[in-house]
């Protein structure tokens, strides 16, 4: 176990959306000093202003390890840097916290779970709906109507400004259903336990605005050993509709258990980060039949108090970081399950490029 009372200095690499929710978080929490902020862009200096300011500022990633030596690294840059600036961070000795994906390839998630194991130091992945406490219970709750499981899921996201460009540079290196999908294939793993056997994807490429061998909308189906199927898709763009964007849902043999979001999944709703994460309510529903072959219970509706927006989840994700460090916590299962959901995201995407199933 480390010092309980030494703040870990830790190094904020990339500021954008998901970096500069990490560093409020960082900011904000006890056990955490921030010694730096990266950026290639003027993103570093809009986030210490509303930071404070004060914070050393740095366009150049290996200049700021250098310089500052930090007990850890937070990476919310773009996929394609991701191995590279990981593997850096542990053979400097840090801990990282990384944003999903681990890396652009599966061969590079390994090499940076690799890293971590041979450094003896702490790799979390921002897989944030493993904080949440309503799709902690979506998950749990998902055990309790049988097997095999049927999975629908999805997050279409209509983009404009900003938020299209965000997604046409993610594009560059890596398609919706590899980015996105990672959250919730790890979802549809938790929920069957059991192993993804056989992949199946189909893709489209709405725009010349992304690269000629990439797509941006994908639709992935998963069948795993013990019968279950999942079933995801995602799109992004000015041209996604936002009609049923906002899609939850398991059911088995004994019921169905489905997350229902009206006011995160109306409309205008579907590039918004702050929804993405949004439950408001889970609707049990229970396939039992009396004699008159009626439903023999009437649906139940699950509200939980504890919804936290999208910040205090980035604050969540932190304080499980520094309890991982402060009380030696194995990660052995964690970092497993990010290589392997990544893993099935990339037999999608092999899918949707050569037309046929894959078996895993």
């Amino acid at each position: 176990m480390s010092d309980q009372s030494t703040p870990i200095r830790v190094l904020v690499v990339g500021c954008g959306n998901m970096g500069s929710s990490h560093a409020t978080a960082y900011h904000n929490l006890e056990g955490f000093d921030i010694c730096g902020i990266v950026s290639t862009g003027k993103s570093k200096e809009i986030l210490n202003e509303k930071l404070g300011g004060g914070y050393p500022l740095f366009s150049d990633f290996d200049q700021a390890l250098t310089t500052t030596q930090p007990d850890a690294v937070c990476i919310s840059t773009y996929p394609d840097t991701h191995e590279a600036f990981a593997v850096k961070s542990f053979e400097a000795g840090c801990h990282v916290f990384i944003e999903k994906p681990v890396a652009d390839s599966v061969a590079g998630a390994e090499r940076v779970v690799a890293a971590a194991v041979k450094a003896g130091k702490k790799l979390v992945v921002g897989y944030i709906l493993r904080h949440h406490p309503s799709w902690e219970k979506f998950v749990a709750l998902s055990h309790e109507v049988g097997k095999p499981l049927v999975m629908r899921m999805n997050l279409n996201q209509q983009s404009d400004t900003s938020m299209w460009t965000l997604h046409r540079n993610l594009m560059k290196s890596l398609s919706p259903i590899v980015d996105c999908g990672v959250h919730y294939i790890d979802v549809m793993c938790q929920m069957t336990r059991s192993k993804p056997v056989q992949v199946y994807a189909i893709g489209a490429r709405l725009t010349d605005e992304i690269p000629a061998d990439n797509y941006n909308y994908g639709q992935l189906q998963i069948r795993f050993d013990d019968g279950s199927v999942g079933w995801y898709e995602a799109g992004w763009g000015p041209m996604v509709s936002e009609t049923a964007f906002f899609v939850k849902d398991v059911f088995g043999p004994k019921g169905s258990v489905s997350i229902v979001a009206k006011e995160a999944g109306g409309e205008g709703k579907s590039s918004s980060i702050e929804a993405h994460t949004k439950t408001e309510s889970i609707r049990v529903h229970h396939s039992e039949l009396d004699a008159n072959e009626k439903f023999a219970k009437a649906d139940t509706w699950i509200n939980l108090e504890d919804e936290p927006d999208h910040q205090e989840l980035c604050n969540r994700e932190q304080r499980y970081f520094l309890k991982a460090i402060r009380e030696d916590i194995d990660l052995t299962d964690h970092m497993q399950d990010a290589v392997n959901s990544l893993r099935i995201a990339f037999a999608c995407d092999e899918s949707v490029r050569t037309g046929q199933v894959v078996i895993l």
